[in-house]
């Protein structure tokens, strides 16, 4: 007489299962997905792969992942499917340790920016597989492959404290290591910052985007220098003020775009860091730096979008190859960092000369503390050389990043 298989038995088969390393070429992937769907067609109605994932999730927490990094390495190796899942177990995750109200500000943040608010009932994947409404087997296959990824993730360190580290109700973040939080002035004027990028991000016409542009950085170079010099008789524990976050890049040109992150982050005292294999950078600054570079680099990357693709319509077939666009951003990114760099020894100047105020100590203190908290988190971070590039892009890139318009007042925020 055959031995039936109790619900125990069948739970402890699962797990075994999604404990294992799954990847789209596995040849045994799609054999798995479709015994796990002969076997339960409602896709996990007993919950265990939730629980499973929920640890994976939580194991990812404690080795330095955060939100936005899971869901972003997530739809990067699959697909938008899985990313949904991981949202929703983020979610189901933030839901059972009352994220909302014991979380750091940022990963409450990032929670509102994923849709990953508790606010709903129970979930996990079997409310998952209702909504997306595909087949038992692809709903497998889903679970399988977001159960691979999960148990891949590397640790990185730690920049804000994990839910196993939260207090009942945490108070403002202090961190070192966290966003921090700004005062109302900077909240206000990076309010209307954004609303500057969003409109130049939006509009169809160069022009007006690029005045768009200018008009949000000037904003933000004379906000930093007047906070810069109200701030002149303050040399008391910079390295206090340091703030570490992340930030997610996509193909294509990868490299190419982080060299413009790196530049516009050095011409703003931020220091860069960043993880080839996944699209993900860190970087490591004052708060108001960290809002410049991020927003900069985010308007730099839509000027040379269009530019490279102004390029493409004039040069014919060469300027559209992946060798030229490569060597465009890449050139872009090299030239608008020395302009960067001079606009803010000359804004520096100015503000200081204004104020009759010396702010070179300042600087210089500000940034050895940015550098003591970077060498801290990368002991063992070391640069690598850029590959052949292509000599018409690199010389079409400079073209255009001595085009940018990066007005007079335009030095980096210094607070």
């Amino acid at each position: 007489m055959p031995v039936m298989e109790t619900t125990a038995d069948a739970d402890r088969s699962l797990r075994a299962l999604l404990e294992g390393f799954w990847f789209d070429d596995s040849p045994q992937l799609e054999a798995t997905a479709q015994h796990l769907a002969a076997a339960d067609p409602a896709v996990d109605a007993r919950g265990e792969a939730t629980r499973v994932l929920l640890e994976g999730v939580r194991q990812a927490w404690e080795r330095g992942w955060q939100p936005a990094d899971v869901v972003h390495v997530v739809r990067r190796e699959t697909s938008p499917r899985e990313a949904r899942l991981a949202i929703a177990l983020v979610a189901e995750e933030a839901r059972l340790t009352s994220a909302i109200t014991r979380a750091p500000g940022e990963w409450v943040d990032q929670l509102h920016a994923l849709g990953a608010l508790p606010d709903g009932p129970p979930g996990g994947v079997h409310a998952w597989h209702r909504i997306e409404n595909r087949s038992p087997a692809d709903a497998w296959r889903g679970v399988l492959l977001l159960a691979g990824q999960l148990r891949v993730l590397f640790p990185m360190p730690q920049l804000l404290p994990p839910p196993s580290q939260w207090s009942v109700r945490p108070s403002a973040p202090r961190s070192t290591h966290g966003r921090g939080p700004a005062s109302q002035g900077d909240q206000r004027i990076l309010r209307r910052v954004r609303a500057l990028l969003a409109k130049a991000e939006s509009t169809e016409f160069p022009e007006e985007a690029d005045a768009l542009t200018a008009k949000a950085q000037e904003l933000m170079s004379t906000h930093a220098l007047d906070a810069a010099v109200l701030e002149a008789g303050d040399l008391a524990a910079p390295r206090e003020g340091v703030r570490s976050r992340r930030l997610h890049v996509d193909e294509p040109y990868l490299e190419a775009k982080m060299t413009l992150l790196a530049r516009v982050g050095e011409a703003n005292g931020v220091r860069t860091v960043w993880y080839r294999a996944i699209g993900i950078a860190t970087v490591v600054g004052m708060p108001v730096d960290l809002e410049t570079t991020e927003l900069l680099f985010t308007s730099l990357l839509v000027q040379a979008g269009r530019a490279m693709n102004a390029a493409g319509a004039a040069d014919g077939a060469h300027a559209r190859s992946a060798a030229f666009r490569r060597s465009f951003l890449r050139s872009f990114g090299w030239r608008i960092g020395e302009r960067l760099v001079a606009a803010r020894s000359h804004a520096t100047a100015e503000a200081a000369e204004a104020a009759s105020v010396d702010l070179l100590p300042i600087l210089r203190s500000r940034q050895q503390a940015v550098d003591d908290v970077y060498d801290e988190l990368f002991p063992s971070a070391t640069g690598r050389r850029s590959r052949a590039f292509d000599a018409a892009g690199w010389a079409a890139g400079q073209r255009a990043a001595d085009s940018a318009d990066l007005s007079r007042r335009r030095g980096p925020l210094t607070r």
